[in-house]
């Protein structure tokens, strides 16, 4: 179980202030140095948090596997095409939210994204699409040529009942099985925390779990390293 690790709040802190730290690229260092193997951000239409530098540099100096989350549109995908991630997660946007709500749409939105995902592969950049985990959105997906499913895992982590959270939990389970059959490589997240992540690291379909907001938010306490540490402790005994 691979664990790539969302730095966008690094980002925000920073830009709370309007200075130069923290530094998502110094995070992504500790990343590194702690043993995931991915780092991820954002790259929001309205900057609010990562910035262009901020994946310019990543990518030009941090090794692990860089995932650029953003939106199907012909500004981001100049910028993709620009820095060369090594992947691009194709998500949902909305000015007015707080963090993405929920799955891209690529049942309605089929034709435009096929165009997207098509630059971006002849552009040599492996393509994501972040969609819950729905039986036609997966087939939609795979029909469009999309190379990884990341299942929104936010029903889930959001569930008060422990009923609607096994029901969510079956949901996850049987989207991720019905993606490798399709040939799709499976990811998951969004809401998973150190308290709820053991259910979705025991689904086998499920290879890599991008997590940010609990991670970042434990780092404030005990540090970053330790942190992703923590986490990649609990996924590895769980996935081992």
């Amino acid at each position: 179980m691979r664990l790539g690790v969302n730095i966008d709040h690094v980002a925000t802190v920073r830009q709370a202030r309007g200075t130069n730290e923290p530094d998502p690229v110094a995070a992504a260092f500790l990343v590194e140095s702690a043993g995931a193997e991915g780092i991820v951000v954002h790259l929001r239409e309205d900057r609010r948090h990562i910035q262009d530098r901020d994946v310019e540099i990543l990518k030009k100096v941090v090794k692990l596997h860089l995932n650029l989350e953003m939106a199907a549109t012909e500004e981001m995908i100049g910028v993709a095409l620009k820095t060369a991630p090594d992947m691009v997660t194709l998500v949902p946007e909305k000015r007015e939210e707080l963090t993405t709500e929920g799955g891209l749409d690529v049942v309605s939105l089929s034709s435009e994204l096929t165009t997207a995902i098509a630059t971006l592969k002849d552009g040599g950049i492996a393509v994501s699409v972040f969609i819950d985990p729905e039986m036609a959105q997966i087939k939609a997906a795979a029909r469009i040529g999309a190379d990884v499913v990341e299942l929104h895992t936010g029903e889930y982590a959001n569930a008060q009942e422990a009923e609607e959270q096994m029901t969510q939990l079956e949901r996850i389970r049987n989207g991720a099985i019905l993606a490798e059959k399709l040939g799709l490589d499976v990811s998951a997240g969004h809401g998973l925390t150190y308290q709820n992540v053991t259910s979705i690291a025991a689904i086998e379909p499920i290879e890599e779990l991008n997590i940010g907001h609990s991670i970042v938010s434990r780092a404030v306490l005990v540090g970053l390293e330790r942190a992703v540490r923590d986490m990649l402790d609990i996924i590895r005994r769980v996935s081992a």
